[in-house]
């Protein structure tokens, strides 16, 4: 194995051993005892039999021969493996599924970043993958690697160990086989599987994010006459993965016969050896059958081995591309600077810039709002409305300046995100905690009371991907009754009523001035409607402050009148 993979594999290693590191050495280890008891059932068993028949063979020494030890021994050695392996079971399982399940808590934890949502929007299937089956393809580290590998090398010091006290030679030989070849053969499979197993993986999230378009875009797809050339590049995709399938199940096969021919080869190594130490009398038959038995069982370990080094190129690229988000130490966050009680928000001579532009979006931007005091950032499209919501949300850093939020805030951002669940959980993620009669209420003031009746369930209610099945006023109050459940004491809104019709528009605003009062506002908005709900309009352009008024002032009045009519 290269030295680039380990350096991939290490840190995952690392964090694996950290979440639950006893319970997965507790279970590697009994996954070895499980091999040795084993090993041992089955030659001690073959020693039994052979040993009673051939005391059987006069009465002097069938009397004399002690049935009561091997019997206890064997009794002993089968319930020890059924319990060892009932353990390995437990617990091998048990702590990979919930290393992966905290890893995916990091992994999600990690992308909760400032840019996460605009690289999720952007690429939403590769995360997806990401936190799915990249994060399913390192349990083969521990499961398909580590657990065999540490079984193979207790089979194979226990078989050696075994052999070597029947007979040094022959001992040694076995050590010397089973490690060279098992280790030529693995080596030989996951190097030839590297590519492919890795090709496999990508050609999988290829062939996923391609079967999710033609499902949601199906209607868009035959209006514009590609669904058929949709559905020829997920055949060749699904080709693709075809082929990689038949070069690893190739590769699987020849580690098969070559670990095959190694068990065979053991086994008559064993079985010449035995026979010709019998033939000389320096062993009995029952130790021959022993020896012949331990031969036959060493090999075991090796097809679970055989699929890790298959899997381990699909493990090492999940690994490269989850490993650096897992290992990164999250920074903790600034300890926030006081603030008045009077003044919730204040923003100072901020500079703040994209992430690889040349040049900053804000300059000096100076704002201080006070509390309970509503005001509205105007200008036009691309004048840094967007970019200051964005940095007093943490999506975009200052480059220079100071930020202070000397309070919680709740944000409702143009887009309504509605995910495919109930309508309580879509609900919840505003405030976990909240009882229902606190959710029902939240949809009250929303203005959602009637609809609510009207469905059949309530606040069980599916809905589909994206918020299907609600309409785009219905979808508005959801996310207002989200807004209204996190109980904030400032608002950010983001142009709140775009996208919705007069009315629609006329009654969301009215519950957001209704429930709004005795809250702070920082509304951004290009819209006359919105704006009127300002006590202080201020202007923006060029990513720079250039104009303030306050309500009942001359500018107020005609910057009010200079905005977009409803």
């Amino acid at each position: 194995m290269s030295l680039r993979a380990f350096d991939a594999l290490l840190p995952v290693a690392r964090l694996f051993w950290q979440a639950r590191g006893r319970l997965l050495l507790a279970g590697a280890g009994l996954a070895a005892l499980t091999v040795l008891f084993g090993m041992a059932l089955l030659g001690l068993s073959g020693w039994f039999i052979s040993a009673t028949a051939i005391a059987g063979l006069s009465a002097a020494t069938a009397l004399a021969f002690d049935v009561f030890m091997p019997s206890a021994g064997i009794r002993l050695f089968t319930l020890g493996r059924t319990a060892a392996r009932y353990g390995e079971r437990l617990a091998t399982h048990d702590a990979t599924l919930a290393v992966l399940a905290a890893l995916r808590v990091r992994l999600f934890i990690g992308w909760a970043q400032p840019q996460a949502a605009r690289e999720l929007a952007l690429r939403p299937a590769r995360l997806l993958f990401r936190l799915t089956g990249d994060i399913d393809a390192l349990d083969s580290l521990y499961l398909r690697v580590l657990v065999p590998l540490l079984s193979a090398f207790a089979a194979t010091l226990a078989a050696a160990l075994t052999l070597g006290l029947i007979n040094v030679g022959l001992g040694l030989a076995v050590l010397l086989l089973m490690s060279l070849v098992t280790l030529i053969v693995l080596r030989s499979t996951w190097r030839g599987a590297l590519r492919p197993a890795q090709a496999r993986a990508r050609a999988t999230e290829t062939l996923r994010a391609q079967a999710a378009d033609l499902v949601a875009g199906q209607t868009e797809l035959l209006m514009a006459g590609r669904l058929p050339a949709q559905c020829e590049r997920l055949r060749q995709t699904d080709a693709r993965l075809a082929r990689c399938d038949d070069r690893l199940n190739a590769l699987d096969n020849r580690a098969a016969v070559a670990f095959g021919l190694l068990s065979t080869v053991l086994l008559a190594l064993t079985v010449l050896v035995s026979g010709w130490l019998v033939s000389t009398r320096v062993i009995e038959v029952p130790v021959a059958v022993l020896a012949v038995l331990v031969a036959l069982t060493m090999t075991e370990p090796l097809a679970a081995l055989r699929r890790g080094a298959l899997e381990l190129g699909r493990t090492t690229l999940a690994a490269r591309r989850v490993g650096p988000v897992l290992a990164t130490d999250l920074p903790a966050p600034m300890p926030a600077e006081p603030l008045a009680a009077d003044q919730p928000v204040r923003v100072q001579q901020v500079h703040v810039r994209h992430p690889g532009a040349a040049q900053d979006c804000l300059h000096g931007i100076d704002l201080q709002l006070k509390a309970g005091e509503r005001v509205a950032l105007v200008g036009s499209s691309g004048a840094g409305k967007s970019s200051l919501m964005a940095l007093l949300t943490g999506e975009l850093p200052a480059r220079l300046g100071r930020v202070q939020m000397g309070s919680p805030y709740g944000w409702l951002t143009q887009r309504t995100e509605l995910f495919q669940d109930s309508v309580r959980d879509n609900l919840l993620l505003a405030c976990p905690h909240a009882g229902d009669d606190q959710l029902r209420q939240a949809l009250t003031h929303a203005g959602l009371a009637d609809t609510l009746r009207a469905w059949p369930v309530g606040l069980d209610t599916r809905l589909g991907e994206g918020g299907l099945g609600v309409s785009g006023g219905q979808a508005r109050r959801l996310a207002l009754a989200r807004l209204l459940l996190r109980e904030a004491p400032v608002w950010l809104l983001d142009e709140p009523s775009e996208g919705l019709d007069a009315d629609t528009a006329a009654d969301v605003l009215r519950q957001l001035d209704r429930l709004g009062q005795g809250r702070t506002w920082l509304l951004a908005t290009h819209l006359r409607r919105e704006a009127a709900l300002a006590d202080r309009l201020v202007m923006l352009h060029g990513g720079r402050v250039i104009a303030a008024w306050p309500r009942g002032s001359a500018g107020y009045d005609a910057a009010l009148a200079g905005l977009r009519p409803d």
